[in-house]
């Protein structure tokens, strides 16, 4: 082979995506790096192609004609190095998506503590990976389930994510009548309202958002708070770790929860390492911490 075919073999080669823009492998392989280290996103050479799809949008609304372009653009501005990470996760997410987590979280944190939290206890429960405010927002729904005089009680759901948009978005309250079709009838009377001139859309009533407080939240970075939290939702974000990296979540998560408190976790997720030491399965993913009587 002449040196200019090995030349045009070696770039063919390094070239991992053809398309509009080509991807080469040192492309991707900083793109991981910087998902790693900021996100904690684990990005085997199998997802070039998502990489790829998901990127590409950005670089066409941000005009530029090369991912060493789009890189330069990264390392240069923190907004777009988190519009990248925003872009590389998936915000799926429904109103009471995995119902049997909501209903364990009645039966087995809301009614047991009603008493209490008569009597002026508090509780306390964290969304960590809340997207655009469904999950929160069914956890509210169903401590007004349980409590209709929730925002005259000591009840709060932090909702926190790493994304600003999406946390913007929850905040906001207001999704399309399609959306909230998963709520239950007597819910949608009495704890989300009609919009004003928008037939098509619901807002979440003022009652139950005062109940949630939305955070813009890395779990990666420091977690300015210290719990307990007497139940935790870490739903499909594990998914994105490596084994020593979910192991370093479950662990923290599992250092917040209150004893005898809840995680509840993705369907295809599972937790593992050492907070197997305070956390018991408890349910289809769902783990209990074990009071210290049972350590």
């Amino acid at each position: 082979m002449t040196p200019a075919l090995q030349r045009a073999s070696a770039r063919s080669a390094d070239v991992l995506v053809t398309g509009e823009f080509a991807f080469a492998t040192a492309d991707f392989r900083a793109i991981a790096e910087i998902a790693k280290d900021d996100a904690g996103i684990d990005l085997p050479e199998s997802k070039a192609t998502l990489v790829y799809s998901r990127l590409a949008k950005r670089l066409r609304s941000l005009g530029l004609a090369t991912f060493s372009e789009y890189l330069d653009r990264v390392r240069a501005d923190d907004q777009e190095r988190g519009s990248m990470i925003a872009a590389l996760t998936t915000n799926v997410t429904r109103f009471f998506r995995e119902p049997h987590h909501f209903e364990y979280l009645r039966k087995n944190i809301l009614e047991p503590k009603a008493a209490h939290v008569r009597k002026g206890g508090r509780l306390r429960l964290w969304s960590s990976a809340c997207s655009t405010g469904q999950e929160p927002y069914s956890m509210a729904l169903t401590v007004l389930s349980v409590f209709p005089d929730a925002p005259q009680l000591d009840i709060r759901i932090l909702a926190t994510d790493l994304n600003a948009n999406v946390v913007a978005h929850g905040k906001r309250g207001m999704y399309r009548k399609e959306e909230v079709a998963e709520v239950p009838q007597a819910m949608r009377t009495k704890w989300l309202e009609s919009v004003p001139g928008d037939a098509d859309s619901m807002r979440v009533a003022d009652a139950t958002r005062s109940l949630v407080a939305f955070r813009e939240l890395n779990l990666m970075s420091n977690w300015p708070f210290k719990g307990p939290f007497d139940a935790i939702f870490c739903r499909n974000v594990a998914i994105y770790f490596d084994h020593e990296t979910q192991a370093m979540i479950w662990k923290r998560l599992s250092s917040l929860l209150a004893s005898g408190g809840d995680l509840y976790i993705g369907h295809s997720e599972r937790v593992a390492g050492p907070a197997l030491n305070v956390l018991t399965a408890n349910g289809v993913t769902s783990y209990r911490k074990k009071s210290d009587a049972q350590r």
